[in-house]
């Protein structure tokens, strides 16, 4: 009963609140037990402008949403949700590390409506901030930056024995509204969070060339992540079986997840290599785009990422097994036939939910494409 999964679920988490000074966390940055960490930042990106009118709130007085931390066994807080906000805070102060563990160039504000005197303003001057000459710096005065320092914010923690589980779940639900935030930018964060390694194996494979180029994504797809959306997608159809009940967002997300755990990052890696590898020497750009009236048309979309990428990687051993000429042969042939098999037309259907629609493409391709 619904009663009772709320009363279990609840027993799960465990919270706790506090009320901090920006000074506090900035102390605990300097110190290592708040872990922001660097490579969401890549993924996360404010403008100047959403820097610059953070700073301007907290000069003014306006409260701050409170920020979510998950305390980790050794005590340290690890940020969940806020990572624009503190990391707009550090960088303007400029102690914020980069993924390398260098100093990154402090930040520098422009005029706002309500403060015009924030044009060029900087928390001190600094050499590192190569596109304002020092003289043109206006740096705070000390009442200023014991402003920033001595302003409050909420800190709601995320305690154990709360599960990992509960920390995914917390983050995605905290962040799905962000400025920045799309369905995979997201899921890099919480692939990073479960397994780095395996993450960057993901990363590496799906900004190669031969990948790239059978997905046909542009420069705007890969910089919202589409490539890697891609990737995940296809291992989480390849590997897991998908029964239909959860919203197929969701089962891409626990997918990867289970797939993260496990750590299998060289083999998925591989798998993901030797699909599209064949698939880019067969056709190129063209490979998962449909094929009618003698020539391939259309964008690459997600019916060619299920039914052909997926069918071809559930069945890479036994293609594999076949001489290379033969298997090139049987895979373009069997390409070109997908398109126009009677079961196709089900595919594409319009108003076909995609919970229903994966239920069809993935079985099919499984059998379509088995030597």
């Amino acid at each position: 009963m619904l009663s009772d999964e709320i009363t279990i679920t609840q027993r799960q988490v465990r919270t706790d609140a506090y009320q901090m000074s920006i000074g506090e966390i900035v102390s605990m940055y300097e110190k290592s037990e708040i872990i922001v960490d660097p490579e969401f930042q890549r993924l996360f990106r404010w403008k100047i402008s959403q820097k610059t009118k953070l700073i301007e709130s907290i000069l003014l007085g306006i409260p701050l949403p409170s920020i979510f931390v998950f305390e980790k066994d050794d005590g340290t807080w690890e940020l969940i949700d806020g990572l624009q906000r503190i990391s707009t805070i550090l960088e303007f102060m400029g102690i914020l590390k980069s993924p390398e563990g260098s100093l990154l160039p402090p930040s520098i504000l422009e005029s706002t409506k309500y403060l015009p005197s924030l044009h060029n303003a900087v928390w001190e001057r600094s050499k590192e901030i190569v596109d304002t000459l020092l003289k043109e710096q206006m740096p705070f005065d000390k009442s200023q930056q014991l402003a920033i320092k001595r302003s409050r914010i909420g800190v709601e923690i995320l305690k154990r024995p709360s599960d990992d589980q509960a920390k995914y779940d917390l983050f995605q639900r905290l962040n799905a509204g962000g400025t920045l935030a799309n369905a995979q930018e997201l899921r890099n964060c919480i692939i990073l969070m479960i397994n780095r390694k395996y993450f960057h194996a993901i990363k590496k494979v799906a900004d190669s060339p031969h990948f790239r180029r059978v997905i046909s994504v542009t420069e705007e797809q890969v910089e919202k992540q589409r490539h890697l959306e891609m990737a995940v997608r296809f291992l989480v159809h390849v590997n897991i079986d998908y029964d239909g009940k959860l919203d197929v967002e969701e089962y891409i997300d626990e997918g990867i997840i289970e797939l993260s755990r496990l750590g299998k990052g060289k083999s998925a890696a591989d798998l993901i290599d030797k699909t599209f590898r064949i698939l880019d020497d067969i056709a190129g750009e063209n490979a998962l785009k449909r094929f009618q009236r003698g020539s391939y048309t259309g964008k690459v979309g997600l019916v060619g990422l299920e039914g052909i990428a997926v069918g071809i990687g559930k069945n890479i051993d036994a293609i594999s097994d076949l001489a290379p000429i033969k298997a090139k042969k049987f895979i373009e042939d069997r390409i070109k036939k997908f398109w126009s098999a009677p079961e196709c037309e089900s595919f594409t259907s319009p108003g076909l939910r995609g919970t229903t629609r994966i239920q069809r493409t993935v079985p099919f391709g499984h059998k379509w494409f088995r030597p």
